[in-house]
């Protein structure tokens, strides 16, 4: 038997956890990706559409707006807080304040983490 990658190894751990987690329109999932550079946060509905998700909230430091601060890369603690602030805001203008948190198969420290409780701190239950 072949040795997993780290990545096959999350990827197998975010099955496991999208099999007991599904967003519904009173309770989405929230989902949180990872790359090189970036991070990305999607606010899903797994149930209403017969063909997949509906992505009520999608936010990324993929913007103009962090570009600005003349950095490299924005996957870190810091960004991860603005962006669960963020998160949290848009949730509570639409209403939600109750959330499924999808962590996508990372483990939950550093900067999911940080994530997380920023978007408690905004009054968001899960």
């Amino acid at each position: 038997m072949a040795t997993l990658t780290r990545e096959e190894k999350r990827k197998r751990r975010h099955l496991r956890v999208r099999q007991k987690i599904k967003g519904t329109p009173e309770r989405p999932r929230v989902c949180i990706t990872k790359s090189r550079r970036h991070l990305y946060v999607q606010v899903l509905d797994d149930v209403s559409s017969e063909k997949g998700s509906i992505s009520l909230i999608q936010l990324t430091t993929n913007t103009q707006e962090f570009k600005k601060s003349g950095r490299k890369s924005f996957r870190n603690i810091e960004y991860a807080k603005i962006l669960g602030k963020k998160t949290g805001e848009l949730l509570k203008k639409k209403g939600i304040t109750k959330i499924a948190f999808d962590r996508s198969g990372y483990i939950y420290h550093g900067i999911v983490k940080a994530l997380a409780d920023s978007i408690r701190e905004q009054g968001i239950e899960f």
